[in-house]
C-alpha cells in the first residue's frame, strides 16, 4: 500500500504529513466504525476486507513507509530496558548485577552464621558418644 492511499483510506489529506497520535487517533476512529463485529452476518465479509485494509494502511503510515510505494510494512519496535547504557553499545551489567551480589551473600552469610549457632546448639543439648561426629 502507498502513503498517500494509506492516509486517504485514515482520513488524511494526500500530501500531508501526520503524527504517529494522529494516525493512532484517526485509526482507531475508523476501527470503530468497520469492525467487523458490529456487522450483520451478510454484511461482515465487506467489514473484514475494510478492516484489512484500515489496518494495512496504519502499519504503513507507522513504519515509515509513506512516500515509498512499499507493499510490506516493516514494524520496528524499540525495547527499554531502563538500565542506561554507557561507551555506546556496552550495557551497566556491573550496576545491575551489584545489588544482587549483596542479597546473595548476606543470605549466604547470615544463613551460615545461623546454621552453625543451630549446629552448636543441638550438639550442647543432644551431645554425641559417637568419636567419628565432631
Amino acid at each position: 500500500m502507498r502513503g498517500e492511499e494509506a492516509r486517504v483510506l485514515l482520513g488524511f489529506p494526500p500530501n500531508s504529513r501526520p503524527t504517529c497520535s494522529q494516525v493512532k487517533e484517526a485509526y482507531r476512529k475508523k476501527v470503530w466504525e468497520s469492525h467487523p463485529d458490529l456487522f450483520p452476518a451478510n454484511e461482515k465479509s465487506i467489514a473484514e476486507s475494510r478492516f484489512k485494509h484500515i489496518s494495512e494502511a496504519y502499519n504503513c503510515l507507522l513504519s515509515g513507509a509513506i512516500g515509498e510505494g512499499s507493499s510490506a510494512a516493516t514494524y520496528s519496535r524499540v525495547v527499554r530496558t531502563g538500565v542506561a547504557r554507557t561507551n555506546g553499545r556496552r550495557g551497566n551489567r556491573t550496576l545491575i548485577s551489584i545489588p544482587f551480589m549483596f542479597i546473595i551473600l548476606g543470605t549466604i552469610g547470615l544463613g551460615g552464621y545461623n546454621a552453625s549457632r543451630a549446629y552448636k546448639k543441638q550438639k550442647e543439648d543432644y551431645p554425641s558418644r559417637n568419636p567419628f561426629l565432631p
